[in-house]
């Protein structure tokens, strides 16, 4: 065996030996409680559980989350690659779960999301309202650290709105993505020979610049989609005028007090307050607040929240803050994985991220 082979060789066997270490660690962190890894994706075809997370007697309030960046695709996160389940799609299999179940009275609904896609954003707001009318039953919008853009679309199906003291919320909106490489093609000598059956087939391209006309068309849908965004605010807000809801839909962001000043939350207090809120409209002295979860999903508590299954390339190939001895994973790397997902291709979307603004819109 000549010395080149045998380089070859050992280099195999130390990115196998590191391959079994990440992999030992991650099984590790998982079996410690701190992390979920899901080998072959989000166990979607295990029912959904059920736990009881605050109090011990009295009508059911269901806890539902919106959280995180709001989209209705699905992407590969698992180890070998199987897709986990939509925020929509799980949306609406908790609520056929609760359907089911004559004790849920009401429902709290817990938002901490910067937005995501319009489509997304619309139907969870949808089911929700399905929910209510079909049950009768109030609906408390609970909002935390970030309820904006289509976080704040969702909350409008609550008859209440409660903002935590150092909630984020507003940026009604809309913002249209997309990215041109067009400079850097010029530059390297690469030249877009795109053919297409059709004047606006490819508007939006990365390859090449927009022109006028493309820019007035895809503005057109931008102001479409941002009046119905303004139509579903002033529904949920029947105590502001159609004139003060567009002069607060230009996209900018509201502390808690500022929202409640304008008139976008009702309240400000804590989930605890929220409960206790609900309580009084069901005129009920105790409730049990319950969660709907997959079986390998853990809920202890009212701020506990469900992790879905995570793949080590968010674990390993992305930059995370690990640590503070529990062996948390950052929110911020959730979120930038999940932007990243939703930024793959050019859409419309009701999302507060800063920094990002494209076509004709400062929303």
């Amino acid at each position: 065996m000549d010395r080149a082979m045998a380089f070859r060789q050992g280099r195999g066997r130390a990115a196998w030996n590191l391959w079994v270490v990440m992999l030992g660690t991650a099984l590790l962190w998982g079996s410690a409680g701190c992390i979920s890894i899901d080998l072959l994706g989000d166990g979607a075809a295990a029912p959904l559980a059920e736990s009881v997370v605050r109090g011990e007697r009295g009508p059911k309030i269901l806890l539902l989350d919106i959280g995180g960046v709001i989209s209705g695709g699905v992407s590969p996160t698992s180890l070998l690659g199987f897709a986990t389940t939509s925020m929509v799609g799980r949306v609406r299999e908790v609520l056929d779960r609760a359907s089911t179940d004559e004790e849920v009275r009401a429902i709290l609904l817990r938002i901490d999301s910067p937005g995501g896609t319009a489509t997304a954003s619309e139907q969870i707001y949808r089911e929700v309202m399905r929910f209510k009318t079909d049950r009768q039953i109030p609906v408390v919008a609970q909002l935390l650290t970030t309820a904006a853009s289509g976080g704040y679309y969702i909350a409008m199906a609550a008859g209440t709105v409660q903002a935590h003291p150092t909630t984020v919320t507003g940026s009604i909106g809309v913002i249209f993505t997309s990215v041109n490489f067009a400079g850097l093609m010029e530059k390297l000598g690469v030249e877009d020979q795109t053919i297409t059956g059709g004047e606006f087939k490819d508007v939006g391209s990365p390859f090449r610049r927009l022109s006028e006309e493309e820019r007035g068309q895809l503005q057109s849908i931008v102001d479409d989609l941002h009046a119905r965004f303004r139509e579903i605010v002033a529904k949920g807000r029947p105590q502001l005028t159609l004139e003060e809801v567009t002069a607060l839909a230009n996209g900018r962001i509201y502390s808690a007090p500022q929202a409640l000043e304008n008139g976008l939350v009702d309240r400000i207090g804590s989930l605890e307050d929220a409960v206790g809120l609900i309580e009084d409209r069901l005129g009920v002295s105790s409730s049990r607040v319950v969660a709907y979860h997959r079986p390998s999903e853990q809920r202890r508590n009212l701020y506990a929240r469900s992790m879905p299954g995570l793949p080590l390339r968010v674990l390993f190939g992305m930059p995370q803050t690990i640590g503070g001895g529990s062996g948390a994973i950052s929110q911020e790397g959730f979120a930038a994985f999940g932007l990243a997902d939703l930024l793959r291709r050019p859409g419309f979307h009701y999302l507060w991220w800063p920094g990002l603004r494209t076509v004709g819109s400062d929303y």
